[in-house]
């Protein structure tokens, strides 16, 4: 498969220009790589950061969390799109891409490792910050080879490739830890599992690289990673705070779920992360078959904004159903909802997203900062809950639900306001 891939000559200092057609194989080693990213990723978001925190201080698991989570995941939101803008400049003779493709996942078990192996507090969140910035480094220049190596009129296929990987991948690493025994092999194995398939990837990339060094990177090009005006752009603005409060509804759920089972939906602790990759399991097999059919009944409308809204309250709803759940049962149902409700959104929003951006020369940056919006919501989604769960003695989840419930209706009111799209 990798090896017909065929070299790429250099590109200019400038933006390359768009290719002509893929090389052959790259969608099969772009699927594999997107895969090692997540499963190396999403088991510590989900399930073993919280049990690492647990087996360290039981009684402050929570506000732990809520830190260690929320600096990582604000690091994340910082990382991507500057690692972005980085790779674009990188003249290595390696490429432009490959060096943060392997160095971000091989920096990022090391991250890793360091949260599974030492236990202190500031140590593990060290680790953490060191993980979600590396490998937030290789989403970026991951991100970056689509446009790098795929015709404008295949990119859409390319996108549903990396959608339906990621959700393979993340049943796939939730699988993987709740079979494998001991903390710290939950964290490493699937880390390393991870960066041999990125690694394999880079090896066969057809990189592009610069023929000269990029222009001294100023203070205002810095600044201009992470914006864009809204009042020159407003639709891209309305698009952008409809992903952020939709996100945050999407993710609040999932922060405290290793949590909220044992302490409100009667889960043995031993059972947490079976349940949790049970529960991934239903959730993201619905949002597989929601995406699927939620784009195309989409493109076969010619409509995006009524599937954004419905996906937002449909959200809602799922939510409101989880936030009073007693038994697992009721929480699978939930689960089930969100489930529909995430896969309509992923389907439908991204097509309105590329619809609104502001200028074609600059769309990657443009996407890296929307990639804001879904990276801020699980910065605050942890500090946030914290608050919200210390309401009334503690353990409050119906008002931490309620509120996220809140803003995924609101992300569906503020998708209206936007002109340029049906």
């Amino acid at each position: 498969m990798g090896a017909a891939m065929r070299k790429v000559p250099d590109a200019s200092a400038g933006a390359p220009d768009t290719p002509a057609a893929s090389p052959r194989g790259f969608a099969g080693l772009l699927a594999v790589a997107n895969m090692g990213l997540w499963i190396s990723l999403i088991p510590p978001v989900l399930v073993t950061l919280q049990l690492r925190l647990e087996e360290l201080d039981p009684a402050a698991k929570e506000r732990n969390a809520g830190i260690v989570l929320g600096v990582g995941a604000f690091l994340a939101l910082v990382g991507n799109p500057l690692a972005g803008r980085l790779s674009d400049r990188t003249a290595s003779r390696f490429g432009r891409r490959r060096p943060w493709l392997v160095g971000g996942m091989a920096a990022g078990t090391a991250g890793l490792a360091v949260v599974a192996l030492v236990p202190s507090l500031p140590v593990i969140l060290a680790g953490w910050c060191l993980a979600q910035l590396s490998f937030n480094a290789t989403l970026a220049a991951l991100a970056a080879t689509i446009p790098d190596q795929v015709p404008a009129e295949r990119r859409g296929s390319m996108s549903g490739v990396l959608g339906l990987t990621q959700i393979i991948a993340i049943i796939a690493g939730v699988g993987l830890v709740a079979a494998l025994p001991g903390l710290a092999a939950k964290f490493l194995v699937p880390a390393v599992l991870g960066t041999v398939l990125v690694a394999v990837f880079a090896l066969l990339l057809p990189d592009r690289r610069l023929s000269e060094p990029a222009a001294p990177f100023s203070l205002r090009e810095f600044a201009g990673t992470f914006w864009v005006s809204p009042r020159r752009h407003p639709d891209f603005g309305y698009a952008w705070l409809t992903r952020f409060l939709v996100s945050f509804g999407v993710f609040a759920p999932l922060t405290y779920l290793a949590f909220f089972l044992p302490d409100r939906a009667g889960v043995a602790e031993d059972d947490v992360d079976e349940t949790v990759a049970l529960l991934v399991v239903i959730g993201l097999g619905c949002t597989a078959i929601t995406s699927v059919l939620g784009g195309w009944l989409s493109d076969r409308a010619g409509r995006r904004k009524p599937f954004v809204i419905g996906s937002g309250a449909v959200l809602a709803a799922g939510i409101g159903l989880l936030a009073p759940a007693t038994a697992l049962p009721q929480v699978i149902v939930a689960q089930i909802v969100l489930g529909v409700a995430g896969g309509m959104f992923l389907a439908v929003d991204m097509a309105l997203i590329t619809q609104v951006l502001p200028d074609p020369d600059t769309a990657a940056k443009d996407l890296g900062v929307i990639n804001i919006a879904n990276t801020l919501p699980q910065s605050l989604a942890p500090a946030v809950g914290s608050l919200f769960l210390g309401l009334g003695g503690g353990e409050n989840y119906p008002a931490f639900y309620a509120f996220a419930a809140l803003c995924a209706l609101a992300g569906a009111v503020f998708v209206t306001r936007i002109k340029g799209v049906r």
